[in-house]
């Protein structure tokens, strides 16, 4: 019996102690995230496109994989989309963006590009979270094509009915 209760307070000693080290290591909600270089880094995702997003202060330029925004997204409408982050959050022309992006078509890497954006934003200043999380750019759009099933010619199309 004394041995069970010597070992019962020393799971619990460790618990304790296994809970304080949690506790130290959990970071502040809104902390500055930047790397030795300025810039803050992010990962961005809609439908099967994934972006990874570096940040810094500049002059508004955007890369993305090797090529100038205007470039590699040659649709207007692609275009206003990288630029809707920095709109909300009133800081146009005060960041310079390097994307990589893999996957998906146009439209799914620019809504990549622009979720890693807003993530980023709101590492390198936490202070614009709330104008992004309220134009809901921070939510990653969890819409996703869906799956071919059995017995159907597409998702839900089923083959054509015959009946003579």
């Amino acid at each position: 019996m004394a041995e069970e209760i010597n070992s019962l307070e020393g799971l619990e000693a460790v618990a304790e102690v296994v809970a304080v080290e949690v506790v130290t290591e959990a970071a502040p909600l809104h902390e500055q995230v930047r790397d030795d270089l300025g810039r803050s880094y992010a990962t961005g995702k809609r439908k099967d496109a994934v972006a990874r997003v570096w940040i810094k202060p500049g002059s508004g330029k955007v890369t993305v994989n090797g090529k100038e925004m205007n470039t590699y997204f040659a649709r207007p409408v692609l275009q206003m989309i990288l630029g809707q982050p920095f709109q909300v959050a009133g800081v146009v022309d005060e960041f310079d963006v390097t994307a990589t992006v893999k996957g998906g078509g146009l439209s799914g890497q620019a809504g990549a590009v622009k979720h890693g954006i807003s993530k980023a934003l709101q590492l390198y200043e936490p202070s614009l979270r709330p104008a992004l999380k309220a134009a809901g750019f921070l939510t990653r759009d969890s819409r996703v094509v869906e799956r071919k099933k059995f017995g159907k010619r597409k998702a839900r199309r089923s083959f054509q009915f015959s009946k003579r």
